[in-house]
């Protein structure tokens, strides 16, 4: 595991930028936090650092389920599993099938259904009681997805470590 500490918005956004900066096509994200952790701000970071432009406005899909970006250099599907109530629905999102066509997946709400959602980095984001701006970030891993660049991972996240 990865510990981190964001002490500010720009500190998520930088944070998702540097896993952005080694996710591949196809890779999984899975968002874990409660309300208000960060889990939209870490997407508005990640997505902008693969260049999805500022005239997509990126925002939670809680009610639609999924947001499509494909104005980056990779397509960001962004889902939100908060409001489903089972493993039969998240399969019908086709979540993994559209990361197959070369879309990297960001998902809120993830860790309810990873059993579906197979090998993933898993990224949870917890605020600061004291500190509306600071988060502990977690970042682990399900699957061997990772395996390869896992220390250049580290090595990229240095900067906001909390050990």
């Amino acid at each position: 595991m990865i510990h981190l500490v964001a002490r500010s918005l720009a500190d998520t956004h930088n944070i998702a930028s540097a896993i952005a900066s080694i996710v591949r096509p196809r890779d999984l994200i899975l968002l874990v936090g409660e309300m208000g952790a960060g889990k939209t701000a870490f997407t508005v970071g990640f997505a902008r650092a693969l260049g999805v432009s500022e005239d997509d406005h990126v925002s939670s899909p809680t009610f639609t389920l999924v947001h499509t970006y494909d104005s980056g250099r990779v397509p960001v599907l962004h889902a939100d599993l908060y409001r489903l109530t089972s493993t039969g629905e998240v399969e019908d999102l086709g979540i993994r099938e559209q990361l197959d066509m070369g879309a990297v997946g960001l998902v809120e709400w993830g860790d309810v259904a990873q059993e579906v959602l197979g090998d993933a980095l898993i990224v949870s984001l917890e605020a600061d009681a004291d500190d509306t701006e600071c988060r502990t970030i977690t970042v682990s891993v399900e699957g061997h997805g990772w395996d390869t660049r896992w220390e250049p991972l580290k090595a990229s996240l240095q900067k906001w470590s909390a050990a």
